[in-house]
């Protein structure tokens, strides 16, 4: 690598220094005893179930299941409240306020942005090209000294598609900080994950996610691939207990479902197709952009009218059409057969009320 990454010079010095919070899990791993050290009831739960006990603070049964599904090492894992939390971590642990800066490539997915308000970080905004791609030469002209991430959402949302593998390895070795890749759809994508390359580039983070391919949305668990030493740091700085006893129980039976998993994929994959096609024959839709994901970035006629119509429905979509660069653009999420139908099929009676209008 031609860059001079350092972790220690991207963490923050008061982090670095920090002496993170000592729950009593981290004193006492073990199974078995008589837990009198984190004053929890010792009579139980008011309801059947034993929810007394705190949980594991690091999930390390999840880690130890998830590991070779993803082909990583248990201690390059971080899993956080959503993708959200480790997003807001990254930029807490690097960006000191009103100083340090993020770059995000619009349009992208908006926590990037969140985040960097919420934490007083300033924000760097490089539009990615007409066909969704970054522009490699823009971006390294507008990074500064002080910025210390550039966001790559690959696939893309809302667009769909992936980001060119050569544009984020020119980024990971002339960038000298953190190039996080968020691959929330990956599963829906034919590629190696970045995962994959985690040792060849220690600047390097990979999010992912439980919400889509896995279907366990409502958990809200996201997981964070990174080198063992930015894990270490993001374990010092997340709260205590951040992922619940009943959510680790759910996913841990979930991690032996892969073949499910794998086959809910399979069917969406298919139906993002037949759904592409079915919609290619209306001429109410102008464009369909290449789709990696589990949705289709769909720009119309008159976009605004066409979504309060599948409202009046009861068909929800997302209007994009005020995003940069998805002027006219409708997102739609890829549903069952009998959904895609039903969709287009409101579609094909809007085209007809507006031609005989």
């Amino acid at each position: 690598m031609n860059n001079k990454f350092s972790l220690s010079t991207i963490i923050r010095p008061h982090i670095q220094t920090l002496t993170p919070y000592s729950s009593a899990r981290d004193e006492y791993t073990g199974k078995e005893g008589i837990f009198l050290d984190a004053n929890e009831n010792p009579y139980g739960s008011v309801v059947q179930d034993a929810y007394n006990r705190y949980p594991d603070p690091y999930q390390s049964a999840i880690k130890e299941k998830l590991a070779p599904i993803k082909g990583v090492r248990q201690s390059q894992i971080f899993l956080g409240n959503g993708s959200d939390e480790p997003i807001d971590l990254l930029v807490r642990a690097t960006c000191t306020p009103g100083k340090d800066s993020i770059l995000i490539m619009p349009p992208t997915y908006g926590m990037y942005e969140v985040s960097a308000s919420i934490n007083d970080v300033p924000l760097i905004k490089v539009p990615l090209t007409p066909d969704f791609q970054i522009d490699t030469d823009a971006v390294l002209a507008a990074i500064t000294p002080d910025t210390k991430i550039i966001w790559v959402c690959s696939p893309n949302n809302p667009s769909g598609n992936l980001v060119q593998a050569l544009a984020i390895q020119t980024l990971l070795e002339q960038f000298d900080g953190l190039v996080v890749v968020d691959e929330a759809y990956i599963d829906f994508a034919d590629t190696e994950s970045w995962t994959q390359q985690l040792d060849q580039y220690p600047n390097l983070v990979v999010l992912q996610t439980f919400s889509k391919a896995w279907g366990l949305a409502s958990l809200r668990l996201g997981m964070c691939f990174a080198s063992e030493e930015l894990i270490r740091i993001l374990n010092k700085i997340k709260p205590p207990y951040n992922i619940s006893g009943p959510t680790q129980q759910l996913l841990l039976n979930a991690l032996n479902e892969e073949e499910a998993k794998n086959q809910m994929v399979a069917d969406i994959m298919r139906e993002r197709d037949n759904l592409h096609a079915m919609l290619n024959d209306l001429s109410l839709v102008k464009k369909i952009y290449p789709s990696d994901a589990n949705f289709l970035l769909v720009q119309f006629e008159e976009a605004r009218s066409v979504m309060d119509y599948l409202l009046s429905e009861k068909i929800i979509v997302r209007d994009r059409s005020r995003v940069i660069l998805c002027d006219g653009c409708l997102r739609i999420t890829v549903g069952t057969n009998d959904e895609n139908v039903a969709v287009v099929g409101a579609l094909k009676k809007y085209q007809q009320n507006t031609v005989v209008a």
